[in-house]
């Protein structure tokens, strides 16, 4: 968990920016969550 919560930078206060309309599909370079830049490696690891 620490690992992720590093990665992501989890400990920023950034919640009241998703109070409205939520997060999802959103593009700012404020939600760490919603970047795909690992996928790739991921879905290597896992021989998809």
């Amino acid at each position: 968990p620490k690992g992720l919560i590093s990665m992501l930078d989890l400990l920023r206060p950034i919640y009241l920016k998703t109070a409205a309309y939520g997060h999802f599909g959103r593009t700012e370079a404020s939600f760490s969550w919603e970047k795909t830049d690992k996928a790739e490696l991921l879905r290597d690891a896992a021989g998809l």
